[in-house]
């Protein structure tokens, strides 16, 4: 039998030739790209070294908190005279990563373009050679030292007189102080000024800076003696002068204010827990009913400080559905520009500046006339 035979078309075997290369075009793409996603899902969950902050959980200073799985009011005072309250005073916290569980790059992409969050180095939050445990254990410190100087601060609103000291706790490792202070040394002057707090022993040591000897009056076993300690960097990156020492702060307070909170640290609520203490104490409501957030450290003389975070803060008070925020003044360049929608922001710099703008608040008074961070 003979077959059929047929000369092919040039342009026909032409076209399965582009066809073909076409083909070969297609999946070497699609191969690059399995290959980049592959390698793009790897790095991105690779660990970074960073620290991502971003809003915490707000607590009401007027209202009850749970403690050991038991309800507890937040802030009570014992066999005193309390009167009712209204609204809320919210303190506000930051939930940040911690070096155990590092993030990955892609939670770091996310957090970069999410403006609830702040994406910070490492040696940042966590200086170098301070273990986690150390990291908490000073933050307990800072929070039980808040309230101790937001009760004085409040009480002496109210006009009380209070004997203040400031005690070495601990030292750091490879602390400025070794060798030179020991815990229970009790810290009278540093370079002249008498020492009332530990928030103003912070004061005076960034005032010495770093480098330079500070003189140091201290009391141990009953007698006086002049010391000098050359402050230290905190770390490679955080060019803050330190002692290289935690310090308690403590008063002879003429009654007993419990202020109770669970796995809460640092510094940052004291204004708040001052603000409660003196709501609970004087007749009448400092917030009118108003839900009113703030933050930041206090000192017994009433001054108000900065703290970290307030981005974040800003964003946790909104959340939780205050519709003010006290905001302490030398924060207000983090502050302009990133107040979120509905949030009134004012600043202030010491309690007396508070109970005026709760005053403002709370009377239903030209919030616009309070001072602005601008």
């Amino acid at each position: 039998m003979r077959s059929a035979l047929r000369e092919r078309d040039p342009d026909e075997g032409l076209a399965a030739a582009h066809e073909r290369r076409a083909a070969r075009r297609w999946f070497a793409g699609l191969v690059l790209i399995v290959v980049a996603a592959v390698c793009l899902g790897v790095v991105a969950s690779l660990k970074a070294p960073y620290v991502i902050e971003e809003p915490g959980p707000t607590f009401d200073v007027l209202a009850d908190t749970t403690v050991g799985g038991q309800h507890v009011p937040l802030i009570s005072i014992p066999g005193e005279e309390t009167y009712p309250t209204t609204g809320s005073l919210r303190m506000l916290t930051v939930y940040a990563t911690s070096p155990g569980e590092p993030p990955t790059w892609l939670d770091v992409v996310q957090a970069f373009l999410d403006p609830q969050d702040a994406v910070l180095p490492e040696e940042r939050v966590y200086p170098p050679g301070i273990t986690q445990e150390e990291n908490a254990d000073e933050a307990a410190l800072d929070m039980q030292n808040s309230q101790r100087e937001a009760v004085a601060a409040a009480l002496g609103e109210l006009g009380y007189q209070l004997d203040a000291t400031v005690d070495v706790h601990s030292l750091t490792e490879d602390s400025a102080s070794e060798g030179v202070l020991q815990p229970g040394d009790r810290l009278v002057s540093i370079n002249g000024v008498a020492l009332t707090s530990a928030d103003q022993l912070r004061k005076e040591i960034q005032a010495n800076g770093v480098g330079e000897p500070a003189t140091l009056v201290i009391e141990r076993g009953g007698a006086q003696q002049t010391v000098q300690v050359t402050p230290k960097a905190a770390s490679a990156s955080d060019s803050t002068a330190v002692l290289g020492i935690y310090v308690e702060a403590g008063y002879a307070f003429p009654f007993d204010v419990k202020i109770q909170l669970e796995n809460v640290g640092g510094p940052s609520a004291g204004m708040m827990f001052a603000l409660g203490v003196y709501d609970k104490l004087t007749d009448g409501s400092l917030t009118g009913g108003q839900d009113v957030a703030g933050t930041g450290t206090i000192d017994a003389n009433g001054e108000v400080g900065p703290i970290g975070g307030i981005r974040q803060k800003m964003w946790g008070a909104v959340e939780a559905g205050a519709k003010y925020f006290l905001a302490p003044t030398d924060d207000c360049e983090e502050v302009v520009g990133h107040v979120p929608s509905g949030l009134t922001v004012t600043a202030v710099s010491t309690l007396d500046d508070a109970l005026h703008a709760l005053d403002v608040i709370s009377t239903g008074g030209d919030v616009a006339s309070l001072p602005a961070c601008s």
